[in-house]
């Protein structure tokens, strides 16, 4: 699978409460949608997608295997630990190995939960977590430079390379700003991701609010809106006590505790899908009477690209690849009428899969 999320924040922000409702959730919808726990604090969840469930009906396909995102529950950070406060080196060494990250953030007052800076403030607990990453990247990346620029001078050419991705993110970095602010060319992503920063991670904003608050958020959770909106970043407002409460109820009680409360899905549906396409990833079908499968590939990957993730002899033997768009298969029945309207399409391996192919690969090893 391959994409992970890290859960991140201050502690008693509800990162917990959260990831223990997404596994919960997984764990009770296990039927459908497989969760296995890899350690104590990882876990995969399915990733919602209703067309995967009605490709299952047209293709009457015996079972139906969705795609999966893993979320870890890294340790909670607290002021100072770039320097190693707390558990700040376990945080910072988890944080590096995630795709990206969901920064959880207290937008709630709750008397018996003491806040670990003595007050609610979003935007500050945002700032203390920002700063740390940076530090820590700073410090990371000011000894790793020294080296490159020993070997640039020696005539190293990937050294030299390196270095026009390093030093404008160390000027950022030294004026306070996140590696991922840092406009990068397309070229030299693959440099940026290889130096492992944590402020370069894409991050998702979950605001957790209390109960009331669930359905239309509240001033805090409006105050990470536009902190977030002015970022660039995504938000989700969630309230991960009633997401723990649905995670514990069978489904017909779900819809029914959902419309009390004025929501149309659960926040952790929303989590999900938010941090599927904060990881720039989209699904295409393989779909037959055997079953029906989502499968999740990065944005601009090609036909060859998804054939190996279904199997490695489909990439090495990679043919043609028969596409059907998710809208046309739908709309006709399934893939005999799509064919019939000659809506199905062979497409080489030049193709950029597009999110809801409904593809069928032609190889010979």
């Amino acid at each position: 699978m391959g994409f992970t999320c890290g859960i991140i924040g201050l502690p008693n922000v509800g990162k917990s409460t959260l990831f223990n409702a997404l596994t919960a959730t997984a764990a009770a919808d296990a039927a459908n949608y497989p969760f296995c726990t890899i350690e104590p604090n990882v876990g995969r969840v399915a990733v919602p997608d209703d067309r995967l469930a009605v490709c299952a009906r047209l293709a009457k396909s015996a079972e139906i295997v969705p795609t999966q995102l893993e979320f870890v529950d890294i340790a909670g950070l607290v002021r100072g630990a770039a320097r190693g406060e707390g558990l700040g080196n376990q945080f910072l060494s988890h944080i590096r190995e995630v795709d990206a990250v969901a920064h959880v953030v207290r937008c709630f007052a709750e008397t018996d939960v003491a806040h670990i800076e003595g007050s609610v403030d979003p935007i500050r607990d945002i700032a203390t977590v920002e700063t740390e990453l940076m530090l820590a990247d700073l410090e990371s990346l000011e000894r790793r430079a020294l080296q490159m620029v020993k070997r640039a001078r020696g005539g190293d050419k990937e050294a030299k390379v390196q270095l026009e991705v390093v030093d404008p993110v160390l000027a950022a970095l030294r004026a306070g700003t996140p590696a991922r602010a840092v406009i990068i060319g397309a070229e030299r992503q693959k440099t940026l991701k290889s130096l492992q920063l944590s402020s370069a991670k894409p991050v998702l904003y979950i605001a957790n609010v209390d109960e009331a608050s669930a359905a239309s958020g509240n001033a805090e959770s409006r105050r990470v809106a536009e902190y977030a909106a002015a970022n660039g970043a995504r938000l989700v407002v969630i309230a991960a006590a009633i997401e723990a409460e649905l995670a514990q109820l069978a489904n017909a009680e779900k819809g029914e505790f959902l419309v009390s409360l004025g929501l149309e899905e659960t926040g952790l549906a929303r989590v999900i899908r938010a941090g599927y396409a904060l990881l720039r990833l989209v699904t295409f079908f393989t779909v037959g009477p055997k079953e029906a499968h989502a499968w999740t590939v990065e944005r601009g990957a090609k036909a060859p690209q998804a054939a190996g993730k279904v199997h490695t002899d489909f990439e090495r033997g990679f043919i043609r690849a028969e596409t059907i768009a998710y809208a046309d298969f739908a709309a006709h029945g399934g893939e005999q009428g799509a064919r019939d309207a000659g809506r199905m399409r062979l497409e080489g391996a030049d193709y950029v899969v597009q999110d809801g192919d409904v593809m069928r690969f032609r190889f010979n090893v």
